[in-house]
């Protein structure tokens, strides 16, 4: 009788066991799945179901610069790569000489918001610039008609100490709120955003820029600005999303929009 009951509650034990072990397991699973899915949806140059449901669009397909061309140009400068699921801006020469001008999309955009992210090499200067309007009879560079979102290495390139002219800041004509930059090599995660009129940036998950464009408080600003002179500057309601070469090497990669 013993032997029979010592045997029974032996079965039990192993039979819990085994039931505990297949759920832990099954829970190792969940959990490992949940993270590749996770990973899945954080693949750069990729949009997760829930953005392709709102509306978003990539404008990068991280293998090539197809949807961009340089300022004033039918094609895209060739000192713009992709490489590493990332565009990027590279300063070494081919053939004794190299290329330039900022890399432009080819749609023009009105009310949107734009997210991207940008790494900057050390020293280094570039910036986004949208609502140009490309038209180089009258405006030879984008800056002289779209509005720029400052990326800089703040400690190591000059205009990294004056004022407005900082990673995140609206160039020359509002300084961020917060300062959220990341190191120097470092992915940073911005955002802009344009609906009739409002202007909203963001880096790092901070609103660090807010205003209204073409209001008392905006003409003033530029009036105060190294754009006083330009009489196109910030004029155009719709324009092209620019990726700026100032000469050091940048990357980007994320870059999707949607319409508002």
């Amino acid at each position: 009788m013993m032997k029979n009951l010592l045997f029974i509650l032996l079965s039990v034990f192993t039979i819990a066991s085994g039931c505990k072990s297949q759920k832990s397991s099954a829970q190792a699973v969940t959990t490992s799945n949940n993270g590749r899915e996770s990973a899945s949806e954080g693949t750069p140059n990729q949009l997760t179901a829930a953005e392709k449901k709102e509306g978003w669009k990539l404008l990068f397909d991280g293998r090539s610069k197809s949807g961009w061309h340089s300022y004033g140009s039918n094609t895209a400068a060739d000192a713009w790569k992709v490489a590493d699921g990332a565009i990027f801006y590279d300063t070494v020469r081919v053939a004794g000489r190299r290329s330039s001008g900022d890399l432009v999309t080819n749609d023009e955009y009105e009310n949107f918001d734009f997210k991207y992210d940008w790494k900057i090499s050390k020293n280094g200067n570039s910036g986004v610039i949208f609502l140009t309007h490309e038209d180089t009879s009258k405006y030879k560079e984008t800056y002289y008609t779209g509005l720029e979102m400052q990326i800089i290495d703040n400690d190591g390139h000059p205009d990294g100490k004056i004022p407005k002219h900082r990673a995140g800041d609206l160039y020359d004509l509002i300084k961020s709120s917060v300062e959220t930059t990341k190191p120097v090599g470092e992915w940073n995660q911005a955002e802009i955003k344009v609906n009739n009129g409002k202007l909203d940036l963001y880096l790092n998950g901070a609103n660090i820029v807010s205003t209204t464009i073409g209001d008392d408080n905006w003409n003033q600003l530029v009036a105060n600005s190294k754009f006083k002179s330009m009489a196109g500057f910030s004029k155009y309601k719709k324009g092209h999303i620019c990726l700026q070469n100032h000469g050091n090497m940048v990357w980007f990669r994320n870059l999707k929009i949607k319409t508002l």
